[in-house]
């Protein structure tokens, strides 16, 4: 079957479950990772549950977090 992964598309077997596309695609941190299928996000307790189909697309969505910078806050100010 046919997916799509990160804009790529992918021929993988039937009845491919989405930890093993994880591992596959050496996924780096997945548990810090959120993945959409079909623009769907994927809840973390039901990642182990999930199998894939032809025709999804799959996006692995990296949240980065960062601070204020006091610059940026104080209007240039240090």
């Amino acid at each position: 079957m046919t997916i799509t992964v990160s804009g790529t598309k992918k021929e993988v077997a039937e009845g491919l479950k989405l930890p093993e596309l994880i591992e596959s695609e050496k996924v780096e941190t997945p548990q810090y990772v959120t993945v959409s299928i079909n623009e769907e996000f994927i809840q973390k307790d039901a990642e182990a549950d999930v199998v894939l189909r032809d025709g999804d697309v799959i996006e692995f969505l990296y949240f980065m977090g960062g601070g204020a910078d006091s610059f940026a806050v104080n209007g240039g100010a240090r």
